[in-house]
């Protein structure tokens, strides 16, 4: 059982604040997700958060700049969903779809996400206590 569980793959869709928790805490995310997860992981990065993240460091302080191109770098190690926004939504919209397309959990730290993904039941990965990842819901 146990190595069924490490073969197969479960996909998590990344929202852009979950990118900054290495240089914010030093917490390897990619590794923490393996972990917590219990099976290799295909890290998702919807075309509409890169996006978000690019419209972001355009009128960024130089400092900040330097956290979204490390946030950039890190999604580039991530598999690139294409995902065209319907009208009016916005990105926390688009992540919801596509969660509840793809069936599979979210990885943020977005409080107010955090609350809307639960209210729709998709499970949510996020940082706790600094240190570990821990997630609501089930796979």
């Amino acid at each position: 059982m146990a190595e069924e569980a490490k073969r197969r793959s479960i996909s998590v869709i990344l929202d852009s604040n979950f990118l900054f928790v290495p240089l914010q805490f030093g917490v390897d995310v990619f590794e923490e997700l393996r972990r917590l997860l219990e099976s290799s992981v295909r890290c998702l990065m919807l075309s509409t958060v890169l996006e978000e993240l690019r419209l972001l460091k355009q009128n960024a302080k130089p400092s900040f700049k330097k956290k979204i191109d490390f946030a950039l770098s890190l999604a580039e190690g991530c598999e690139k969903v294409e995902v065209d926004a319907e009208c009016g939504e916005t990105v926390d919209d688009s992540i919801i779809r596509m969660a509840r397309l793809l069936r599979c959990p979210v990885a943020t730290n977005d409080a107010e996400l955090r609350r809307r993904l639960r209210a729709e039941m998709i499970p949510v990965i996020y940082l706790r206590k600094r240190a570990y990842l821990e997630m609501n819901g089930a796979i």
